[in-house]
């Protein structure tokens, strides 16, 4: 009797609620930051742009500006990027996750819909006004006292700007690199480079990009 109670209670169906599929919530895309290697004319940022390289970074550039004696390791730079100012952005899309020189008077005109770790390169002053005459006295062209001291005004008040605008600037992060430091003691500033960029760079490779002797622009 018990086996016949036991056999009738197990062959009973249960009826199990039916499972209720989870939504699928779409995971918003964060887009890759757009690596900016930015600073005056004359204050770095080729060498800086040959650092990353080195380090294992992709450059968006186009080759068209090639390596001369003012720069005889290449400039690095991309043509489009001087058309900021008169409204070409579309570019940066493809800019993602690569680096790219912008010189600091066109920072300002990088559209905010875009997320940018910015390598701010500083030079002694004396330093690039002495390369830019050097660059303006191969092509034929001279820059006289005045001008020299009037150019070192107007960068330092340029500067100052750019620095403040940048503080503000939620959607843009910024290291500062001393050029001069760099190339005496440059162990330091590749590993906080490194930390900036997410740790992913090859600081031996990164080393040997600097070349101490294309220091030749000297205000010691």
């Amino acid at each position: 009797m018990l086996q016949k109670l036991f056999r009738s209670k197990s062959t009973k169906a249960v009826n199990a609620p039916p499972v209720q599929p989870q939504p699928i919530i779409p995971q918003p895309i964060i887009p890759q930051p757009i690596i900016i290697v930015s600073g005056l004319p004359r204050s770095g940022t080729s060498m800086m742009m040959k650092i990353l390289e080195a380090g294992g970074l992709p450059v968006l550039t186009d080759a068209l500006r090639t390596a001369d004696d003012d720069n005889p390791k290449g400039y690095y730079e991309y043509e489009r990027v001087k058309q900021l100012d008169k409204g070409d952005v579309a570019w940066l899309t493809t800019a993602q996750g690569k680096v790219v020189k912008v010189i600091s008077a066109l920072l300002p005109h990088l559209p905010a819909t875009h997320p940018y770790r910015v390598i701010f390169m500083q030079r002694k002053l004396a330093e690039v006004l002495a390369s830019q005459r050097k660059m303006l006295a191969n092509r034929g062209e001279q820059l006289g006292a005045a001008e020299d001291a009037a150019l070192a005004a107007l960068f330092e008040k340029h500067l100052q700007a750019t620095k403040a605008w940048l503080q503000t600037q939620p959607n843009i992060t910024v290291l500062d690199v001393d050029y001069n430091q760099l190339l005496m003691t440059p162990t330091p500033y590749l590993q906080a480079i490194n930390h900036f960029l997410d740790d992913r760079l090859d600081l031996a490779q990164m080393a040997r990009a600097i070349d101490p002797t294309l220091h030749r622009n000297r205000a010691d």
